[in-house]
């Protein structure tokens, strides 16, 4: 983003438009007890060349994801984003661009919505998406709410193999709700969430794959839930899985809430993210957000509208589905552009790729001694358990350049039946001397951490 200061002569101006005296005067209604009255003791303005190379060392003590092996996944994965994708999202027309409040005016934000949306519904097998949520996690939350909705039930059973953050965030949505279960991690597999299936419930949760890589059985599930009168909530962090497993809505799932950063969206520190929703039909008013349509004008030429819009700033606030303000247009925008530059046989193909990656690292190790693979099945992310407690190693790994995965003990603190496990992650940037380098740092390592 550009930094476009102002002069002292540019700020006179501009508060002898609006009768300010000063730039106190527009703060007048705030009460004294409010302002701050003490020094931040932050260092005075310096030249620009000097506060450039201030931020280039504070920036050099990163180790950036491309700077040497990456096996981080965990609900953020790393993967090639053209360069057509960034620079097209920086035009000043998408850059800027909001949320369509005067629809008839924004016809390529809205044409680039419908496709967005069309691609998203495609690849997960629904018949309608929204115009993206703001990530993952709360669009899980977001389903669960709506699931609510459309059974008028209450009980929400959240699967073991769900991701940490996602379950956290439903459980703030919900604040604890006591017909909210979260069942317990399960790292070695399904779990038993199809038993705490009732008369009472309005969906469970499925992740897949799961947290800790797992592909999960959605077809077994779907009927144990429709059987109750219960949905089914497919969660899918890694979106990128989509363009080689079976689309979620063939084995029935009723609600598909994905992330999307894989597609078009590098890496950043916690964001921004995209959220992805997709549904049914007949679920359609009930889903939160926003829904793009095309039609034609009185002269039968085609054009873009708001089809649905059922947020609180739109429709009465006692009818709205959700409070969610806008969508991650920019991000939508990223992930459309890298879709259509892929195609389809290029999302196949990207997704066989980062398979054959994880099939290869799974395979290496195999090879270290102590390490034990937990997944009979996975797509790019698995778990592995080693003699020893995770975190002290990943963090051994870290020194030595090797970024090993992510500790489940950190996304699940105070449980030692994850001490031992890391979650890593492959991709098609994954290479062969990669791989090699993790096996035999992660040998040295346990066998130094074990002495």
């Amino acid at each position: 983003m550009r930094y476009l200061p102002h002069s002292e002569h540019e700020r006179a101006d501009m508060l002898g438009v609006i009768g300010a005296a000063d730039i106190d005067a527009l703060f007048s209604a705030v009460p004294k007890s409010a302002l701050k009255s003490f020094d931040l003791g932050l260092p005075a303005h310096q030249p620009e060349f000097l506060v450039e190379a201030h931020m280039r060392a504070l920036a050099a003590k990163n180790h950036a994801a491309g700077d040497g092996p990456f096996f981080v996944g965990a609900g953020a994965y790393r993967h090639h984003v053209p360069a057509t994708v960034d620079h097209l999202i920086q035009r000043s027309e998408w850059l800027t661009a909001y949320t369509p409040y005067q629809p008839e005016i924004s016809q390529g934000t809205l044409q680039m919505l419908f496709e967005f949306q069309t691609q998203v519904a495609k690849i997960m097998g629904m018949d309608v998406a929204n115009a993206s949520l703001y990530d993952g996690s709360t669009g899980t939350a977001e389903a669960v709410l709506m699931a609510r909705r459309l059974t008028k039930k209450d009980k929400i059973v959240l699967s073991g193999g769900l991701h940490p953050h996602y379950r956290d965030v439903v459980k703030a949505y919900l604040k604890d709700d006591p017909d909210l279960v979260c069942l317990a991690p399960s790292p070695e597999g399904q779990g038993d969430i199809l038993s705490q299936i009732d008369g009472n419930t309005a969906a469970i949760v499925i992740q897949t794959p799961d947290f800790y890589g797992h592909l999960r059985d959605l077809k077994s599930a779907a009927e144990a839930a429709h059987t109750q009168g219960a949905l089914l909530i497919v969660v899918v962090t890694e979106v990128v899985s989509l363009g080689l497993l079976e689309a979620p809505g063939a084995l029935g799932a009723d609600i598909v809430v994905a992330e999307g950063q894989s597609i078009g969206n590098a890496l950043n520190f916690g964001g921004p993210y995209l959220g992805l929703m997709a549904t049914r039909k007949e679920f359609i008013r009930q889903m939160p957000g926003r829904l793009c349509g095309e039609t034609v004008d009185a002269d039968g030429n085609r054009g873009f509208v708001l089809t649905l819009s059922t947020r609180e700033q739109h429709i009465r606030r006692e009818k709205a589905t959700s409070n969610i303000c806008t969508n991650s247009g920019l991000c939508a925008l990223a992930f459309s552009i890298h879709m259509g530059l892929l195609g389809e046989a290029g999302f196949v193909r990207l997704a066989r790729l980062n398979h054959f990656n994880a099939v290869r690292l799974a395979r290496m190790l195999g090879t270290v001694p102590g390490v034990e693979l937990l997944n009979k099945s996975f797509f790019n992310e698995m778990t592995i358990r080693l003699p020893v407690p995770a975190d002290p190693v990943v963090e051994m790994l870290a020194q030595a350049g090797v970024l090993a995965g992510v500790p489940v003990s950190r996304l699940e603190p105070g449980n030692p039946e994850v001490e031992n496990l890391i979650v890593l992650a492959a991709t098609e940037l994954t290479t062969h001397a990669d791989i090699e380098m993790l096996a035999e740092c992660l040998h040295a390592a346990i066998k130094e951490d074990a002495q």
